[in-house]
């Protein structure tokens, strides 16, 4: 299991809009790279991030090799009522992590 860190404001007021960011510990191997023996490593990248709010999609992201080690991601978010945001890493190698963060608005 990767390394996450998810900042999400604690509270915020109803139709604030606030900023969730995001960040993965992932080498994110790109496939293209030789290795000390001078073959090529296996492709091991993040393919696919989302963001659900209460269940409803409110973020998704599809990341490519060309994308840095340990991806950040951050994106803006209306808080229009409390509840709960689930983050969602699927890639290479069977990977699949789901964190979860909650917001409460007042």
């Amino acid at each position: 299991m990767a390394r996450t860190l998810i900042q999400v404001p604690p509270t915020a007021k109803r139709g604030d809009v606030v900023e969730v960011r995001t960040l993965i510990a992932h080498t994110m191997e790109t496939g293209y790279r030789a290795g000390s023996d001078g073959r090529t490593l296996p492709r091991d990248i993040i393919r696919r991030f989302s963001c659900r709010f209460n269940d409803e999609l409110v973020f998704s992201a599809e990341l490519h090799p060309a994308i840095a080690a340990n991806p950040y991601i951050a994106f803006a978010l209306r808080a229009t009522a409390s509840g709960k945001l689930t983050f969602s890493w699927e890639g290479d190698n069977g990977l699949s992590q789901t964190e979860s963060a909650t917001l409460t608005v007042t």
